[in-house]
């Protein structure tokens, strides 16, 4: 049987950048589409699977944001998405990361460094540690009245809704879940959700965990779930109750 070849959707309004990335990596292993913007992007994800994808954020129409918070909401909401910008504003990253975005690129950039960052962004992606692994047959995470359907990756409130979570907000949530009523420091929470080669800048987490108090509804200055701790971290401040998911 043939190795698995990463298929990469490349979106950018700029042709010779698209070519350039295109090229550069066919030329070290990867299986490449291109698309100039979010209505070709579209048409090909609809009877398409892709491994990741790297969009552009300034796009005439509909621009990178726009179409990031698009792919969270859909059936790709779990592909891993790296932003691509001519801006160094910190205020994009910080959109690109509460909308989902796995990781950003600046423009001007290296394809060697963008090859780089491809690679960081898939395998952390897919080597979970162990004790983040799911059950073939699925979990209920439950706590106070929040549920966490580890199968479907959908967060339920106490009547059954279900509140959409970005990728990143969804990975935080699964590690403390999986370390309830224990104090995780932003160090261990980079490592657990990105990997050890995360790059991500010093106040991700503390936005991503801002994020999820919303998500919980959570009080800022009183939250009742996720704690901080003073100069050690954050805390899931109940316990955990786990079930199999009904099929």
């Amino acid at each position: 049987m043939d190795a698995h070849i990463d298929h990469i959707l490349v979106v950018d309004d700029d042709r010779e950048i698209r070519e350039l990335v295109s090229t550069y990596l066919t030329r070290n292993g990867l299986r490449v589409t291109i698309a100039p913007d979010g209505r070709h992007m579209r048409q090909f994800l609809e009877s398409n699977v892709v491994d990741l994808i790297v969009l552009d954020i300034m796009m005439p129409g509909d621009d990178g944001l726009t179409l990031c918070r698009e792919l969270r909401a859909g059936k790709h909401k779990s592909t891993p998405i790296l932003m691509l910008t001519a801006r160094s504003d910190e205020t994009d990253r910080i959109i690109g990361l509460e909308m989902g975005a796995d990781d950003y690129l600046a423009k001007p950039f290296a394809a060697r460094e963008l090859m780089a960052r491809i690679k960081a962004v898939l395998r952390r992606t897919r080597m979970l540690p162990p004790n983040l692994q799911v059950s073939e047959a699925g979990r209920l995470l439950t706590f106070g009245d929040w549920r966490l359907d580890t199968t479907a990756r959908h967060l339920l409130d106490k009547d059954g809704t279900v509140v959409a979570l970005s990728g990143a907000e969804y990975r935080l949530l699964r590690v403390f879940v999986d370390h309830p009523q224990r104090v995780l420091n932003r160090d261990q929470l980079l490592n657990l959700t990105q990997g050890r080669d995360a790059e991500l800048f010093d106040r991700s987490i503390d936005l991503l965990v801002s994020r999820l108090r919303q998500r919980l509804g959570d009080h800022a200055r009183e939250p009742i779930y996720i704690k901080t701790v003073r100069s050690e971290g954050y805390v899931l401040a109940m316990p955990v109750e786990i079930t199999e998911a009904r099929e």
